[in-house]
């Protein structure tokens, strides 16, 4: 007796994965370029001006981290 397996593949295409993988990594990108532009520029600040904003020095790298995850 013989039988026949007919197989197919309905997963993703590698061009969808290659698509899928770049915008990963530009997202990652845009995420990193804000947190270090808000890290930079509230480390710049002074302790009155951080301050006047209700801003800790060491809360700047939390409010860096939310800022490019809201990005």
């Amino acid at each position: 007796m013989a039988t026949v397996q007919n197989t197919t593949f309905a997963g993703v295409s590698l061009k969808a994965r290659f698509d899928a993988t770049l915008a990963s990594l530009m997202n990652a990108a845009k995420r990193r370029k804000v947190y270090k532009t808000t890290f930079n520029e509230l480390s710049d600040l002074t302790n009155r001006e951080l301050a006047d904003l209700g801003i800790a020095r060491s809360h700047i790298r939390r409010i860096a981290i939310e800022a490019s995850q809201n990005a």
